[in-house]
């Protein structure tokens, strides 16, 4: 696959790094000094009703009806992304990390799933793609009660040598407001915008990976001096990563083989039950953890490996019948 090919069939991933490596190398400091500009004057918070706004726009009502159907297979994926996940993270956050990887890794196992690529992989791998818009959808409103409970979990386990505190009812109304409300606002507005061209999702969609990687440029502005000393941690983080993607998968992979689960029906559990969304997880980072800027390096580390992940997975699953 030439240069070109692959850039432009990955062209975010290739934006996630260009942002990351344009941001950390500009030793003006003009970059990340407008985006700390941004970040003062709720620039981000503006960025993150947008992407859901258009998130919720491109979701349609009629599939989730069909999505509902299999309960048995929601509440599986549910339990990965809820249960699960944070276990696993408390699990990894007894090895001997710095205090930002960590946080940044709890960051990662509170949140919901994607809205968007997970759906499309699940298709991709024959699934059922309206079972995996059923997940996602749920999982996101009920991330508003879980997220503030269960990340003050888990900040418990790094230990009294930091003391870092959150208003869980701050958080859930930041999320409901910034999160919930768009979502459904921009779910409503596609209900009665039933017309426009499907074509047009996908100009949706890629507005709204545009708007990801703006918040990334502003999360890594906050944290840029604190990056550029921490380069050899990457290696270690990506690893990390990787490893915890993989715990998830296999657990998904566990709960499909204890309800034996066929091809056409596991996809959904399998990619929903441990792709998590990156835009959720750059706002609380830049609004609670500024400090902490290995934080955002495992948010957006993750998403990127777990997507490289999963992309392979699919491929498989399109063949696999076992």
């Amino acid at each position: 696959m030439s240069l070109f090919r692959w850039v432009k069939r990955y062209w975010f991933m290739a934006g996630l790094i260009t942002v990351c490596l344009m941001t950390l190398a500009d030793s003006s400091g003009r970059l990340a000094f407008c985006g700390r500009w941004v970040k003062e004057h709720h620039g981000p918070d503006l960025v993150i009703i947008f992407i859901f706004l258009f998130s919720g726009l491109s979701l349609r009502l009629d599939p989730l009806r069909r999505g509902g159907a299999d309960l048995t297979g929601i509440c599986l994926a549910e339990i990965n992304i809820f249960i699960v996940a944070p276990v696993v993270a408390a699990m990894f956050g007894w090895l001997p990390l710095d205090r930002g990887v960590m946080i940044g890794l709890f960051l990662v196992a509170v949140m919901p799933s994607t809205l968007s690529s997970g759906v499309v992989m699940t298709a991709a791998a024959g699934g059922n793609a309206a079972h995996a818009l059923m997940i996602t959808i749920l999982a996101n409103s009920l991330a508003v009660v879980t997220i503030p409970h269960v990340l003050s979990l888990l900040l418990l386990t790094i230990g009294k040598s930091v003391v870092i505190s959150i208003d869980k009812g701050a958080i859930m109304r930041t999320i409901g407001l910034l999160v919930l409300l768009p979502l459904i606002i921009g779910m409503l507005l596609s209900r009665f915008l039933s017309r426009i061209p499907a074509r047009a999702d996908k100009g949706i969609h890629i507005v709204n990976q545009c708007l990801i990687l703006f918040m990334v440029w502003v999360g890594f502005s906050q944290a840029r001096e604190r990056l550029i000393h921490s380069g050899a941690t990457v290696g270690l983080i990506v690893l990390l990563v990787f490893f915890y993607h993989g715990c998830l998968l296999v657990s998904g992979w566990g709960w499909i083989r204890l309800s034996k689960r066929k091809k056409g029906q596991r996809e959904s559990i399998l990619l929903m039950g441990g792709q998590k969304t990156l835009p959720l997880s750059i706002i609380l980072q830049v609004s609670l953890f500024p400090q902490y800027g290995l934080a955002l390096i495992v948010c957006v580390l993750h998403h990127i490996v777990h997507l490289m992940m999963d992309g392979y997975l699919v491929e498989h699953l399109k063949t696999f019948d076992a």
